[in-house]
């Protein structure tokens, strides 16, 4: 479907977060890429340079159509929570159904994102999944790199963006715990260098995605604030009434601010993996380039992929 060439992708998600970024990168290296996405609507930002086709999860010889002639897949597809038919359990049958039509296609190599710290006796499914999902991909047999990234930060970042909200609506800002774990957070035009960068390597290789900072929560909570002009009290609160108090506020804006597994995950320190930078942005130099635009605007999960 592709033609001969060896520098065809199908990135999924190229119309979401770090899909397009990592799109953007190799369309600048001369690859042609298609994409596999759940939203055929969104508008297109790189008209015909990027075909879209739909997952066809449920269809999986039409799915290995859309792979057919690629010598690359870069996996971006995953959900933060459950949310109706859109559950960790759906998003571990699915994807490894796509890797099952990726090999049946002929892709040569798949480069796939996971998450810091996953563990196969996780309490927390969100970790727990992708766990099973590297484990899927090194069974599968077919040449891979595994993208372990932490925070991703950007313009349309959500965490970092709704820190920011926050601390521009609310003069009290509550962290849960005592705030010292710690968070490791990379830039999205860094990320998106890894995933192209893993693309061209050889063999199977396995990367955390960190940056060249690592901030306490407390410390990143500050940081953003400063960089905005504001110095919120900073009150410290048992994680359960944090995530109460979330919970609360995401009901007025109509999101999953954060979910109790996430409060859990970043409590844990699994947002801070040791080893080496592999990004190169500081998080400190991109908050002072963007403090006008950031946290303007709340950023909603549920209304970006619902």
């Amino acid at each position: 479907m592709f033609g001969e060439s060896s520098k065809y992708a199908v990135v999924t998600g190229a119309f979401s977060y770090t899909g397009k970024y990592v799109t953007r990168t190799l369309l600048q290296r001369g690859y042609k890429v298609r994409t596999l996405t759940a939203h055929l609507g969104r508008p297109n930002d790189f008209g015909p340079a990027v075909q879209a086709f739909p997952y066809n999860f449920e269809q999986p010889d039409e799915l290995r159509r859309s792979l057919d002639g690629a010598s690359i897949l870069i996996n971006t597809y995953w959900v933060r929570f459950n949310r109706g038919r859109s559950t960790f359990a759906s998003a571990i049958h699915n994807t490894k159904t796509l890797f099952n039509a990726a090999k049946s296609a002929g892709v040569e190599r798949i480069v796939h994102v996971s998450i810091a710290n996953p563990a196969l006796n996780s309490r927390l499914a969100y970790y727990h999944g992708k766990a099973v999902l590297e484990g899927a991909l090194v069974e599968l047999g077919v040449p891979h790199s595994i993208v372990r990234p932490t925070v991703i930060f950007g313009r349309e970042d959500i965490l970092i963006n709704n820190i920011a909200w926050f601390v521009r609506k609310f003069p009290v800002f509550a962290i849960p715990g005592d705030g010292k774990y710690r968070i490791r957070p990379i830039y999205v035009e860094d990320m998106a260098a890894l995933l192209a960068n893993a693309a061209e390597q050889e063999g199977n290789h396995i990367v955390d995605a960190v940056g060249p900072e690592t901030f306490a929560f407390e410390e990143l909570v500050r940081t953003i604030a400063a960089n905005i002009g504001r110095s919120p009290a900073i009150v410290y609160l048992p994680a359960t009434i944090a995530y109460a108090a979330t919970t609360i506020v995401g009901g007025f804006v109509g999101d999953i601010i954060l979910t109790k597994q996430e409060y859990e995950g970043l409590m844990d320190g699994l947002l801070a993996p040791s080893g080496p930078a592999t990004g190169q942005t500081r998080l400190g130099d991109w908050l002072a380039a963007n403090r006008d635009r950031l946290g303007v605007k709340y950023a909603s999960e549920v209304a970006r992929h619902f």
